[in-house]
């Protein structure tokens, strides 16, 4: 019998093909696929650290710790390293961070190996990797427009990579947990190291038009400065990425927490820890796929306090449970409130950015995304010490809200603001016609 519902098969085909659109790219197919195998490695060791550093020492103090010293690097340098971005060449940027990055797990793998390993040796790796990502994330982030065509279809690229990242963030954590079971930590260290090869290998493929950089006269600092002004000046990026910061802060140290709930509140081992982030894996992905088959930034600085609130509800709920699938589901909201408002908060700042603001814009996103993290990890674990774990994670899913809540309450300062950059980018007018919205997201959103 032939296919009675065309139309409903069409639509389907559809709106798949819009989800996967910016993959007809040669030079973003090449990057989606060689991240897509590195990340799983990345995630991998995400989980292998804490877990090796709470199993050295049985301290929830120096979880805490290691994680600051992990991440500190990206808040102090990421302003700066936004200034060089806008100036140096990007695709050169990222080929050294990720050997960078290589060298940093294969030296970690021979140590755990060597029978030598110490927290301090974890401690020095995490910090130079940090230094690794204050460069490797905002020059990722705008390496995307050198790859995307057609600029419609940049905003489609920002949801793809965030699918790409938790699609890793998914099977890293699970192949992790049995790992780490059946070999021990090093495993996934060494896996990660070897996972750069394809990435690299993947960037040397390409073929990058060359893009001219314009050289400014002014110094680093008063790019920086510049960079600075332009930035909180502006009413939407400025409240946009304070709130990412809040939650950076006060929501996200949860991962470094993770080990504590699995091992000591839900009584489980390394495969409880890498379901548990499995879960949030899957939320993310969800929410990720979701924000892919969207087609137009309108209405997505509405739902930017809505996604922190169901973060931070979801934090709340998982602070008083210690039943293993409960945990599990809340997990899942946890992902998908935490990658949905990250995902919108992109792109919105993307699509509003000025090109030769791009680099020193995205250093100040990362640093408010990643950069607050390491003083999340560090009052975490003093706070996880002194009061518990589950009370912790409640204080940051309460910040987490009442972060939201004031957020929306400058939402209407934050339209008003925000309307006229539609309007010049042509998007609100497009819509007005009813023609392809997404089609003239001509704002440079990037992944």
């Amino acid at each position: 019998m032939g296919n009675e519902f065309p139309e409903n098969n069409a639509v389907r085909e559809t709106r798949f093909e819009n989800v996967f659109r910016s993959l007809k790219y040669k030079n973003y197919r090449l990057f989606f696929y060689g991240q897509s195998i590195s990340l799983i490695g990345t995630w991998m060791q995400r989980i292998a650290t804490p877990w090796l550093v709470y199993s050295l020492t049985d301290s929830v103090f120096l979880l805490g710790l290691v994680g600051f010293a992990g991440q500190i690097p990206t808040f102090l340098i990421a302003p700066f390293a936004g200034v060089l971005i806008d100036r140096w060449n990007r695709y050169t940027i990222l080929v050294i961070t990720q050997i960078l990055a290589m060298v940093q797990s294969l030296v970690l793998a021979f140590l755990f190996f060597d029978h030598s390993i110490q927290v301090w040796h974890i401690m020095l790796l995490s910090a130079f990797l940090g230094c690794i990502n204050a460069f490797d994330m905002p020059a990722r982030q705008s390496f995307v427009v050198d790859m995307i065509e057609k600029r419609e279809d940049l905003g489609n690229a920002i949801a793809l990579n965030s699918s790409m990242v938790n699609s890793a963030r998914l099977i890293g954590p699970s192949i992790a947990g049995v790992l780490i079971s059946m070999t021990g930590e090093g495993m996934c260290f060494l896996v990660n190291g070897l996972s750069y090869i394809f990435v690299i290998t993947f960037l040397l493929m390409m073929k990058i038009p060359h893009r001219k950089v314009v050289v400014q006269d002014t110094r680093v600092l008063q790019g920086l400065k510049e960079g600075f002004l332009y930035t909180f000046s502006s009413i939407p990026i400025r409240y946009i990425i304070v709130l990412l910061a809040l939650v950076s802060l006060m929501g996200m140290p949860y991962t470094v927490l993770m080990p504590v709930f699995a091992k000591t509140i839900i009584h489980g081992g390394p495969h409880t820890f890498g379901f548990l982030m499995g879960a949030a894996g899957i939320g993310a992905l969800t929410a990720a796929i979701y924000m892919a088959s969207r087609k137009s930034v309108l209405g997505l600085v509405k739902l930017i306090p809505r996604f922190a609130a169901l973060f931070g509800i979801g934090l709340i709920a998982f602070s008083q449970s210690d039943i293993f699938l409960f945990s599990f589901l809340l997990m899942f909201f946890i992902g998908a409130g935490m990658i949905m408002q990250m995902t919108s908060s992109n792109t919105i700042l993307q699509t509003i950015v000025d090109d030769d603001k791009r680099g020193r814009v995205m250093s100040f996103y990362t640093m408010a995304f990643m950069g607050t993290a390491p003083f999340g990890s560090l009052l975490a674990g003093y706070l996880a010490s002194h009061i518990g774990a589950p009370n912790t994670l409640l204080i940051g899913g309460v910040s987490c809200i009442l972060g939201a809540i004031l957020f929306s309450r400058k939402l209407p300062e934050i339209k008003r603001t925000i309307r006229p950059v539609y309007i010049r980018l042509g998007i609100i007018s497009e819509v007005t016609k009813g023609v392809q919205t997404a089609t003239e997201l001509t704002g440079l959103p990037k992944g």
